[in-house]
């Protein structure tokens, strides 16, 4: 086995450190969800974290890890009686990305079930973590189910497996440590709520910070063996004063000036719910053991707060996550600490450190730390803030007037210049875009698809293991060999070529691509507040239905893949705000740009099907390019000649599609209503898009294209 890199040797971090160690004092806590860039430490901390929990005691030859003192009186392996147990390492049990259910919770062995009628259970990760730390790395590409599975556990300290009324349960209290990067994609808000903190993380920008890492990283690999012995003693320091915290954790008294603090921080920032009340009680205590006092003070609550609200803040997954730290102290200063108990020992200092270690500017081993700096606080220093660029007016503050706008010069070749970015309107809701047909794409909440969890639809042979039993086929296709196979008494005699696997069918996620026209005809009479605002309500929509989403963007005389296609909907929004308008419209090159976007995807995840969603009012006025990396100029012929080409290729892949139409003005052309119909797709307007309007437009994208499939 490999020596572990020492926790007390990561460089800096506090934030990160501090939030790991009150959960090593009390796992009543509930996790830590670990939010930040690759190569801040996160994995290293969460790792060497282990190796601080005290050992624990369990009952010899128990898969569950019960405690001898108190055994699991459910426990698979039980009854144990109490007696002397066998100490051992706390573990810490990984869970990866891919993991199936059965591996996550364990498997029931059904055949022996059914047959025999006894509870063969092998135990999953959940009863290995018991009583130690379950880490998952990238949680936020975890299957959601796998997420609610695994939530429920540490809500509820115990497991549950149910496979057609055969029920085990086993214990499953542990340390709950989760690490994402956001630009990745986020958990959704209800998952973000059940972690109890949250810590985000970022690489030092200080040189020296930056050195002392690659110092003692370069030391480690060089050898681990003599690296971890150079920090023993530190190590053994924290080790201790987990014990020692743990042991004073029940005598920590919660005042009512405590509780009421509290209660006004999670009301004055409007928490949804009770759960941040709870566990900023609970860190409050946390941070008062690891301090070595017996009573919780102001400055308990106030950091407190900082690691349990943030992520409890957010309002739509364009929210970035924060506290403002100004409202916070006003709020506690309203509300004095009690009368402190007497304490005849002086406060420790919070933060362990090490030989050599740089305090809270250090960086972390694997490529950078130092805690994000507080917002907005008093030791903060202020970066010298450069003088802002007038903004371009947004439709709302233009004046009104019958007349569009004055036009912009045109350049040599007749197109509108380019112009700054404007802000996107206020998203609005809007209802379900889906993909026809049944697809078998990865779970979400989209469109109709064949999945391991949803409205059971029938049976077939299972194809690898077992997973989500049929019972009523598996009993029908044993029975007519009961007695060809001996069977005397009650037992049904089932053999494996006998099983069924149950098909269900639920919704799944897709790819939704949108190809955006940012030319000069959109930034006419500002059109293009009213187009981001409608894009952002789109994206919103795909972040609670677990889509993927990439997006194109085409102006001037070429096309550009503005974000690749991607879980984070916070980056497409971000690339989304920043866009900017003018030049020519070279439809055709967007289209074409689509084409060989969905074509690669195809090939990396062909199970999600594709959306694809062209915001244009139709205009062609560029032949263009793609951008491609075959191409080797701008295209010839006429342009929109050229554009209803490129919609009826990806018309003739299969690819579901719907225009927004973005025309606008008392005389209209109805070019887009012509490239829906390139397209196989229908055509709706900005004003369309919103909920109230938009109630038969999933019946007319199922229409279309059941038309055009007759057609052909």
């Amino acid at each position: 086995m490999s020596t572990p890199y020492p926790f007390t040797a990561v460089v800096g971090q506090s934030d990160l450190r501090l939030a790991l160690l009150l959960n090593a004092v009390s796992p009543a806590v509930g996790g830590v969800l670990v939010r930040g860039e690759k190569g801040t430490a996160k994995s290293t901390a969460v790792r060497a974290l282990s190796a601080l929990l005290p050992q624990v005691d369990v009952v010899p030859g128990c898969r569950f890890s019960c405690a001898p003192g108190a055994p699991d009186p459910a426990c698979p392996d039980g009854p144990h009686e109490q007696g002397p147990g066998t100490a051992r390492p706390a573990r810490m049990v990984e869970l990866p990305v891919g993991a199936s259910e059965d591996r996550l919770v364990g498997a029931l062995d059904i055949e022996r079930a059914l047959a025999e009628g006894v509870k063969a259970f092998e135990p999953g990760l959940l009863a290995d973590a018991h009583r130690g730390i379950l880490y998952v790395d990238e949680v936020n590409l975890l299957h959601d189910h796998l997420i609610d599975l695994l939530l429920d556990a540490a809500a509820m300290g115990a497991s549950y497996v149910e496979r057609e009324g055969v029920s085990v349960r086993h214990a499953a209290r542990f340390l709950l440590v989760g690490t994402m990067n956001p630009e990745e994609g986020e958990l959704r808000p209800q998952l973000l709520d059940r972690f109890g903190l949250t810590v985000e993380v970022a690489a030092s920008r200080e040189p020296a910070q930056r050195v002392e890492v690659v110092r003692r990283r370069l030391a480690y690999e060089d050898d681990p063996a003599a690296f971890a012995t150079r920090w023993s003693g530190e190590e053994q320091d924290v080790r201790a004063r987990v014990v020692a915290a743990r042991a004073l954790l029940p005598k920590v008294r919660l005042g009512d000036a405590s509780l009421l603090q509290i209660a006004a921080t999670c009301a004055g920032f409007e928490v949804d719910g009770m759960r941040a009340d709870i566990v900023m009680a609970r860190t409050a205590t946390a941070l008062a053991a690891w301090a070595g006092r017996s009573d919780v003070r102001k400055e308990d609550v106030r950091q407190a707060a900082l690691l349990a609200l943030p992520h409890r803040r957010r309002r739509n997954p364009f929210d970035a996550p924060g506290l403002d730290e100004d409202k916070l102290d006003e709020i506690l200063d309203r509300f004095p600490d009690e009368e402190p108990q007497d304490e005849p020992d002086p406060e420790p200092d919070p933060e362990p450190e090490g030989p050599d270690d740089g305090g809270p500017e250090d960086g972390g081993p694997d490529g950078g730390g130092g805690g994000v700096p507080p917002q907005g606080g008093p030791e903060a220093p202020q970066a010298p803030e450069a003088p802002e660029a007038p903004e371009a007016p947004a439709p709302d503050d233009a004046p009104e007037t019958p007349d569009s706008p004055a036009p912009q010069p045109a350049s040599q070749d007749g197109a509108t210049p380019e112009q700054a970015a404007v802000r996107a309107a206020e998203p609005f809701r809007t209802k379900t875009l889906s993909v026809p047909g049944l697809g078998e794409g990865a779970s979400g909440r989209r469109s109709r698809a064949r999945t391991a969890h949803g409205r059971t639809t029938g049976a077939q042979r299972p194809r690898g293991q077992l997973t989500k039993l049929h019972l009523a086929a598996t009993v029908q296709a044993a029975a007519p060999h009961q007695k060809a196979r001996g069977r005397t008494g009650r037992g049904l005699v089932v053999r494996k070529d006998d099983l069924r696997q149950a098909t269900r069918e639920g919704r799944e996620g897709n790819l939704v691509l949108f190809v955006v026209d940012a030319s000069g005809s959109m930034a006419a009479r500002q059109r293009m507040s009213a187009v981001k605002g409608a894009v952002l309500s789109l994206l919103l929509d795909a972040y609670q239905r677990r889509d993927k989403v990439g997006l194109i963007t085409f102006r001037g005389s070429a096309a550009e893949l503005a974000l690749p296609p991607t879980s984070s909907v916070d980056a497409a929004a971000v690339r989304l705000e920043q866009l900017p308008t003018g030049g020519r419209t070279p439809l055709a090159a967007g289209l074409l740009k689509a084409h060989e976007v969905l074509r690669i995807e195809r090939l990396r995840d062909p199970s999600r099907r594709p959306l694809l969603v062209v915001v244009t009012d139709g205009r062609a006025t560029s032949a263009g390019s793609a951008g491609t990396s075959g191409s080797t100029g701008s295209a010839t012929g006429d342009p929109r000649a050229l554009a209803g080409r490129s919609a009826r290729l990806l018309q003739a892949q299969g690819v579901a599609s719907v225009v927004v139409d973005c025309e606008s003005g008392p005389v209209r052309l109805g070019l887009a209503g012509v490239l829906a119909g390139d397209l196989g797709g229908p055509a709706v307007t900005l004003d369309g898009l919103r909920a109230d309007s938009l109630a038969g437009l999933v019946k007319n994208v199922r229409t279309a294209s059941d038309t055009h499939r007759r057609a052909a």
